[in-house]
């Protein structure tokens, strides 16, 4: 295969993105196989090189935005016919409210998640804010002369000191994964767009 067709096949590959996009794509691996060509290699050893049109199709698809994913697939190709359109009115009572479910659906599930995470800290705050009011109070209760009210204050700040440390660390840690439940739900709504577009171009 060489430079010209591999661009073609990569252009159909990536048809569901907008034409600015699709160029964008075109143009970034027509200078790295002409790198490639300027450094001694054929065409054919260059476009061989640097990967299959489907894999590098479906980077590219996983890596855009999910917004652009999904304004690209609704936005049609062509012109739409008269019939094509009064099925989409008569239809909109049944998908509007099924789009609006399932975007709904993701974001309540992404808020959810995140909502954990400054619940988790929240928790952290407390415990560090808690030691800090703590802490004064057991001088002024030593050097007030209540000296086993100050032991019992200091005790309670060494806790929320220790707890505090060691919830962040844990908490830090659940967050990580919890960034990462993040990523692979949003990979995984990307992967059903990218195999559907695939689906849809082998029928």
């Amino acid at each position: 295969m060489n430079k010209a067709e591999f661009l073609d096949a990569l252009s159909k590959k990536l048809s569901m993105l907008s034409q600015e996009d699709i160029q964008k794509s075109i143009d970034y691996y027509s200078e790295i196989i002409d790198d490639m060509t300027e450094d001694g290699l054929s065409e054919t050893e260059a476009v061989e090189s640097i990967g299959t049109v489907d894999e590098i199709a479906e980077q590219i698809l996983m890596d855009t935005p999910l917004p652009k994913l999904v304004k690209a697939k609704v936005t049609p190709k062509r012109s739409l016919k008269g019939w094509e359109i009064a099925l989409i009115i008569l239809g909109f009572p049944v998908w509007f409210p099924l789009i609006v479910t399932a975007i709904s659906v993701v974001i309540s599930v992404y808020a959810a998640l995140w909502v954990v995470i400054v619940a988790l800290y929240a928790v952290v705050f407390a415990l560090f804010v808690s030691a800090g009011a703590f802490l004064p109070a057991t001088f002024v209760s030593v050097f007030g002369g209540n000296v086993l009210r100050g032991i019992v204050f200091f005790g309670i700040t060494l806790f929320c000191v220790g707890a505090g440390i060691l919830l962040l660390l844990a908490f830090n840690q659940l967050t990580k994964l919890i960034i990462k439940l993040s990523k692979a739900i949003l990979k995984g709504i990307k992967s059903w767009f990218v195999k559907k577009e695939k689906t849809n171009e082998s029928i």
